[in-house]
């Protein structure tokens, strides 16, 4: 038995290392190389440890609430997050963008890590600012491409498909390793935002 939970331990552990080797520095485009397609849309998201972790957290702490907040919150993200992004693309100035990044992962990893629950319209408006940070992020930075509109679906597509990750990581973590995975897993999130921060 202690040996079926150490190698399901291992597995998890595994399997989250395996989705934060990206650099954060990678998630930000080269306006040196061309980007257009629904490929590299869809890819992007995977390419930047900090948004990648934001996505995570957003459905890890979907998965620690309760209906509807358990759909609603990774359906508010990718929404927002385009709205970021056309503020972006459209040339309005927001400042302190790299700062806002890292505050979202140490706040949505301090939430997971202390199960916080809140009213579901305040989650939402919360995930909502953070999505409006990261997709401006996106915005400012993505280069003038014929296939934009193949570009955006792609990487919503990718956004949603990494919110689900996150849910059913939790969810299998509380369930096969420790009922205290989430939290573990949100302490780490909000060390890393913690660290951006630093370095912001």
């Amino acid at each position: 038995m202690q040996t079926s939970t150490s190698k399901q331990t291992a597995r998890f552990l595994i399997l989250t290392g395996l989705m934060s080797v990206a650099f954060p520095a990678l998630a930000h485009v080269d306006a040196s190389h061309a980007v257009s397609g629904f490929g590299s849309g869809f890819m992007h998201p995977l390419l930047g440890l900090d948004h990648l972790l934001a996505m995570l957290a957003v459905g890890i702490w979907a998965a620690q609430n309760q209906r509807p907040a358990l759909w609603l919150l990774p359906l508010v993200f990718p929404l927002m997050m385009v709205f970021g992004a056309a503020l972006g693309i459209n040339g309005v100035h927001l400042a302190g963008i790299e700062l806002g990044i890292a505050i979202s992962l140490a706040v949505l990893g301090l939430l997971i890590a202390f199960t916080i629950k809140m009213p579901v319209g305040v989650s939402c408006a919360l995930v909502a600012l953070f999505a409006v940070v990261h997709g401006y992020a996106h915005g400012v930075e993505l280069p003038t491409a014929d296939s934009a509109v193949l570009y955006g679906a792609g990487f919503i597509l990718s956004t949603a498909l990494i919110h689900v990750f996150g849910i059913s990581l939790s969810r299998w973590g509380n369930k096969n390793i420790t009922s205290s995975a989430s939290r573990f897993s949100g302490a780490g999130i909000a060390a890393m935002g913690l660290t951006f921060i630093f370095f912001a």
